[in-house]
């Protein structure tokens, strides 16, 4: 097993802003309200899913009541184009999106402490956990977080804010295996909280309050961990169809404020490639990003909590 850690190096490419924004994407209807922006994904026809709370604000105890509109905006990657909604009064908090290789959308509901597998329409294809009861066995989680999904079906949960584990499950639904506990150690967490598989079965956890992200096989041993001020608090991790990771730090108070909340292009050893943006109100910047997706096309898309948007960014010509 070898255990190494990354030495996360800032580049001149890095310095040189190679993503620019999308100006005036996406192009919303008055009155689409989005609020903080959780999940993003894009499918192979370039729609892209995002998860939002439409207004809803985080709170301790969450309410019990569904969110009324729409938590699911489905924009044309190209335009920006709003093409459909679907979702109201069905989720209490969302949280993690991810799309899958035949397309279906898989959500966590922080809230609700449940996982969906769902078409790109809505339609309900699987359901997870049991709504509002949360636990730590093989039926239950506390807050899960995010889902990564195999080629053959089968998918992993970061089980999250409370339960500070990875869950594996079979396409059918199947419990398999978990690992991880509360702890700063190796294969431990202190909330996992974005979770990605490349083509090689290598499982990257965003370890969010420890402030690094942590590589696994696909058993859940350890291989190595990642962290450091270009890496700064990993939130969401994305694997790009050029195989680099894109990971975005949702910004950490430890670091000063133009070292924070920025997106970050890794290779799979670890090694920083890029980065773009920065802490900030301002397109082309965030407040906190909260999750990150990667298109067919190599464009780039970030959901913004507190800056409650989405946006679009390309590689510069």
């Amino acid at each position: 097993m070898r255990i190494a850690v990354a030495i996360l190096l800032c580049t001149t490419a890095a310095l040189s802003q190679p993503y620019e924004i999308v100006p005036d994407w996406p192009k919303l209807p008055d009155g689409h309200v989005l609020g903080l922006c959780a999940g993003v994904g894009v499918d192979a026809q370039n729609r892209v899913f995002v998860f939002h709370r439409s207004g809803r604000k985080w709170s301790n105890p969450f309410p019990k009541e569904p969110i009324p509109q729409p938590t699911v905006s489905v924009l044309d990657g190209a335009s920006g184009k709003l093409l459909t909604t679907w979702g109201e009064n069905r989720f209490i908090m969302p949280h993690g999106l991810t799309v899958d290789h035949e397309g279906n959308l898989w959500l966590t509901d922080v809230g609700l402490h449940q996982v969906f597998k769902c078409t790109p329409e809505g339609k309900v294809l699987l359901t997870l956990g049991e709504a509002g009861v949360p636990g730590a066995d093989h039926a239950h989680f506390n807050l899960p977080t995010d889902v990564a999904v195999l080629t053959d079906g089968s998918f992993y949960v970061s089980d999250g804010y409370k339960n500070t584990r990875v869950v594996k499950f079979s396409a059918e639904g199947g419990f398999e295996f978990e690992w991880g506990a509360k702890g700063k150690g190796n294969g431990e967490f202190n909330l996992p909280h974005g979770i990605a598989i490349d083509t090689q079965g290598r499982v990257y956890v965003c370890d969010r309050e420890n402030e690094r992200v942590q590589v696994f096989d696909a058993k859940g041993g350890f291989l190595d961990v990642w962290k450091g001020p270009q890496l700064g608090k990993p939130y969401g991790i994305e694997i790009g169809p050029n195989g680099h990771l894109f990971i975005i730090d949702g910004g950490s108070p430890s670091l000063k404020r133009e070292l924070r909340g920025k997106a970050v292009e890794l290779d799979t050893q670890g090694a920083v490639i890029d980065t773009f943006g920065g802490f900030g109100a301002a397109p082309g910047e965030f407040q906190l990003g909260h999750d990150i997706a990667v298109g067919l096309d190599g464009a780039v898309y970030v959901a913004e909590g507190t800056g409650a948007r989405v946006q679009k960014f390309v590689r510069k010509k």
